[in-house]
């Protein structure tokens, strides 16, 4: 399940993609827009900007724009940045330790089929489709 901060990313980078010809954009313009907690926004575009998604610049006339063009982004990138591996079970995530009944799994080709179809989902996704 994608949580409010994965979807909440979506929206900073949807809402930055369509006024990225304004410049750098407050925070504040994107809170307003987007409804949501400035608070919270400030904790999840660290996050995007720690990842080199956006560039931020503060002070006066500084904000936030996205570092790559929209059609540059998948949505498979944005959320893994803010929930961490998308894989459907553990064994599936990225690094993990290889399950010992794996080679006895019945349920294990279900899995990963369906682990394939979501990240090949998200990832051919690109941020210009959402706009």
């Amino acid at each position: 399940m994608i949580s409010t901060k994965g979807r909440y990313a979506l929206r900073v980078m949807i809402d930055l993609a369509r006024n990225s010809g304004e410049g750098y954009i407050p925070l504040k313009d994107i809170a307003e827009r987007g409804q949501i907690s400035k608070k919270y926004l400030e904790i999840i575009v660290r996050e995007l900007v720690g990842a080199k998604l956006l560039t931020g610049v503060s002070g006066k006339g500084g904000g936030y724009r996205l570092s790559r063009a929209p059609e540059d982004y998948s949505v498979g990138e944005i959320l893994e940045v803010t929930e961490g591996s998308l894989a459907v079970v553990a064994c599936l995530a990225n690094g993990a330790q290889e399950c010992p009944r794996a080679t006895g799994c019945d349920t294990l080709p279900m899995w990963s089929e369906l682990n394939s179809i979501i990240h090949d989902y998200f990832y051919k996704k690109k941020l210009s489709d959402l706009l």
